[in-house]
């Protein structure tokens, strides 16, 4: 009997988790279960960095999971270099701890190399090598914008496409933004340097892809190959869970996917309940696995963006249920369907939670709206 055939038996043995036991494991170890006392800095090392597309969802997505959380405490932490913006994982930006913006964006260089040929006609005779090299002078004699190395890098490769330039300095170096861009009510342009350098101190060697499965299922999990694959934005990891396979539990879900989880992670009663939360746009949650049913359900697939813009979103009983926006100092609220009384009145409450945390100086009003459709054909939300 092959090794495949023993894989489809164990897996077709195991047993079944449905969507709401999978949505209440992952409610759990998102911190979205209930509000934890970690530390900011703490959490955003569980979480293996926070989407940070745009400056505030950082921001939200620790508001919507710390009990205690302040804004200036993330903005500390990125004044102090204790955490940084980097493109790491599906070539987006994420706010990681300097730890992990080292490791990670090690970790997922092969995607961000293969990210190179999509600009390859704009490259050609460019020794790439060289640009590394003359790019991470640039940046670490000091902080340059995109514009600027545009239009150095242009300089120095005439024929090439200038925006190709740039982008492959970023795709072949490990650029982070430099404060004060994405700190807390603060405004400052988009200026680069490595993060060795602004970490003062050299990457190490990639982290063994095992340790880097097992904070992710400690994470996201139980969770599929295919899952991990689509949060990390690579390809071939099947090798590394079957090599963690011995040590590793295995479940089904409702269309027979296997999933790995680590032994000892919770999995708590599906019947748990799930208060309510506000999650920003981009957030992990919705992004980090293949199926994104145990979140999303169907009825509401692709409703939580318009093309490649995402919106702000709604969880009531761990579910997508709505979208928000903040209209001046009024939290809109978009419900997808009809809230029950109970309902309505603990979204409210977490409403004026959320606003209390991130705009304790405004007087707060929120205000329930219907939704609009926003829905986009090929959407995976």
């Amino acid at each position: 009997m092959t090794n495949s055939s023993v894989r489809k038996r164990g897996a077709a043995s195991a047993p079944v988790l449905d969507a709401r036991a999978l949505n209440r494991a992952t409610l759990d170890r998102q911190l979205l279960l209930r509000r934890s006392e970690r530390s900011a800095l703490d959490a955003v090392r569980h979480l293996l960095g926070l989407q940070a597309q745009n400056v505030e969802p950082p921001y939200h997505a620790l508001a919507a999971r710390l009990d205690g959380f302040a804004p200036e405490r993330l903005s500390t932490l990125m004044a102090g270099r204790e955490v940084a913006r980097i493109v790491t994982l599906r070539s987006t930006l994420h706010t990681h701890t300097a730890d992990d913006c080292l490791a990670l964006r090690t970790f997922v260089q092969p995607a961000r190399t293969r990210e190179l040929a999509a600009f390859r006609a704009g490259l050609t005779g460019v020794d790439l090598d060289r640009l590394a090299a003359l790019g991470r002078e640039l940046v670490e004699t000091e902080p340059r914008t995109m514009a600027q190395l545009r239009r150095t890098l242009g300089a120095e490769w005439p024929a090439a496409d200038p925006q190709a330039l740039a982008v492959a300095a970023r795709c072949l170096l490990p650029l982070v933004q430099v404060t004060p861009r994405g700190m807390w009510g603060v405004s400052g342009q988009v200026a680069l340097t490595t993060a060795e350098h602004w970490l003062g101190r050299p990457a190490g060697p990639a982290p063994a892809p095992e340790s880097v499965v097992r904070r992710y299922l400690a994470a996201f999990g139980p969770a599929s190959v295919r899952d991990m694959q689509t949060w990390a934005g690579l390809t071939r990891l099947r090798d590394t869970f079957e090599r963690l396979r011995p040590e590793l539990l295995t479940f089904r879900d409702p269309r027979g996917t296997e999933l790995f989880d680590l032994p000892d992670a919770p999995r708590p009663d599906p019947a748990t309940p799930a208060p309510p939360r506000f999650l920003p746009e981009y957030d992990n949650l919705l992004l980090a696995h293949a199926d994104r049913t145990r979140v999303v359900p169907a009825a509401h697939r692709g409703r939580n963006r318009q093309g490649n813009q995402a919106h702000r979103t709604l969880l009531v009983d761990g579910f997508l249920a709505g979208l928000w926006r903040l209209d001046g100092a009024t939290l809109v609220i978009e419900p997808f369907g009809k809230l029950t009384g109970a309902q309505r009145e603990e979204v409210a409450e977490e409403g004026q939670r959320m606003l209390r945390v991130l705009r304790p100086e405004a007087a707060h009003d929120i205000r329930f709206a219907a939704a609009a459709r926003h829905n986009t054909p090929g959407d995976q939300g």
